[in-house]
């Protein structure tokens, strides 16, 4: 059996890996088109502001590693085509200039995100990035270096963490964004405040409801951005408004698209193309609490699904359990997470929804370090099913969101959390935890009419 994987990071090198585990007899052979494979990407702004050491602290496997596993890497080798019914993939080695056919039993297409560009942002001025993978790290660390003043468009999970970093190299940094509010697909308006706040207490300047129309240079190097509301002058301009699964391969092999723009499959990660597998940020995932179809590209759902795609390619069966959309992320001193729906898009699919706040302290308040932690739970009126949550606080004490998302994992009720044995120890949590506060108070909420 020949197994064929088209990209080199999260999803494809954990299905190559497990392929190869479960089947040692199958030939299994990865494309990627870059000079980098099995590297943690969520890590890359860390990079820029000196939390982790360097890029190659990032990579968790390199390509001697798996070559000596019995993987076969190919660097530098992009697929141009597919054709399913030959069985066939159109490589082009980018170095040498040449094209070849390599045939195939399955073939996984891993081919992820890529950055959204706006028309405005395609241009030859240097200084103006997106950030993706490495390379492109490697290319703002460069332009920031001699600079004074970043502009950062786009104020989601990136362009936050991108702000932190470049803060941590004491440069001016101004953040736009189009939307009222930053953080406005994650959290709900009373939550994306307080991560204005903290942005603003570092010395971010963020400015939002603000329309980006086009860009300024001089000796072919940007200097500023212009906007609606006049110019903003800035050294380097980094693009952060969103993402978009990475579908041209799996269009022209006559895969099936779904309605959220990403690769439809089903809970084995086979497309529509019989022998023809997607997983990682390109494809559609099935959402635990809603029962519908999303496109939320995130870590651990693109490794987990390389590895049930690599365990069914080689022969065995697994399936992918789906998602509750958990996500987490820092900001200078505060950390921000959310899991499940907010009180917004449960309102949005017209669901009979409730939420309510709760604000403590993340442990004992007679603790010496004792930090404020804010909780929001949200769950359905009448029957008690939660429905989500969203935390701020401290870094630490916002993982106290993976107790929810594994409640929302086996569709539990509120007073399943309020139920919960909870550890308790004064340096850790109040002998009543925020979420079990949270829970009683929501437990009153959703019996109201």
């Amino acid at each position: 059996m020949r197994i064929v994987i088209v990209g080199g990071v999260a999803a494809g090198m954990s299905a190559a890996s497990r392929a190869k585990r479960l089947n040692p007899e199958a030939e299994v052979v990865v494309f990627e088109r870059g000079d980098w494979i099995s590297y943690g990407a969520c890590g890359l702004p860390y990079v820029l502001g000196g939390d982790v050491r360097d890029w190659d602290a990032l990579v968790a496997r390199t390509p001697e590693r798996m070559r000596a596993q019995g993987i076969a890497v190919r660097l530098q080798h992009e697929v141009t085509g597919v054709d399913a019914r030959a069985g066939t993939v159109t490589v082009l080695e980018r170095q040498a200039g040449r094209t070849s056919t390599e045939p195939f039993d399955r073939l996984l297409l891993a081919t992820g995100v890529s950055p959204i560009r706006p028309d405005w942002s395609r241009t030859d001025l240097q200084g103006v990035h997106v950030l993706k993978d490495i390379p492109d790290g490697q290319a703002i660390e460069a332009s920031l270096k001699g600079a004074k003043r970043v502009c950062i468009v786009g104020g989601g999970y990136i362009g936050i963490e991108l702000a932190e970093a470049c803060r941590a190299r004491n440069l001016s940094v101004v953040m736009l964004e189009k939307a009222p509010d930053v953080a406005g697909r994650a959290l709900d308006h009373e939550y994306r405040v307080r991560v204005r706040e903290e942005l603003e207490q570092r010395g971010v300047d963020v400015r939002t409801g603000v329309t980006v129309e086009g860009l300024t240079g001089k000796a072919g190097r940007v200097t500023g951005v212009q906007t609606d509301a006049g110019l903003v002058r800035a050294d380097v301009v980094i693009v952060a408004v969103g993402v978009k699964p990475q579908v041209e391969l799996a269009k022209a092999a006559g895969v099936r698209i779904g309605k959220t723009g990403a690769i439809a499959v089903n809970h084995r990660q086979e497309t529509s193309v019989p022998g023809l597998y997607a997983a990682g940020d390109n494809c559609e995932s099935t959402h635990r609490v809603t029962r519908r179809r999303v496109h939320i590209p995130l870590g651990l759902t693109a490794n987990r699904m390389g590895r049930v795609a690599g365990v069914n390619m080689a022969g065995g069966e697994a399936r992918f359990p789906g998602i509750v959309g958990t996500g987490i992320f820092k900001v200078f001193g505060l950390g921000a997470a959310r899991t499940g729906l907010t009180q917004a898009e449960a309102n949005a699919l017209g669901l009979n929804a409730v939420s309510v706040d709760v604000t403590s302290t993340d442990h004992a308040g007679y603790y010496f370090d004792a930090s404020p932690i804010h909780v929001r739970l949200t769950a359905e009126r009448g029957t008690g099913r939660l429905l989500g949550a969203q935390l701020v606080g401290c870094r630490e004490s916002i993982k106290r969101v993976d107790v929810v998302a594994a409640l929302l994992h086996g569709r539990g009720k509120v007073q399943d959390l309020a139920a919960m044995d909870l550890a308790y120890a004064p340096p850790f949590s109040s002998v009543w935890d925020v979420l079990l506060v949270a829970a009683d108070k929501l437990g009153r909420a959703v019996s109201q009419r």
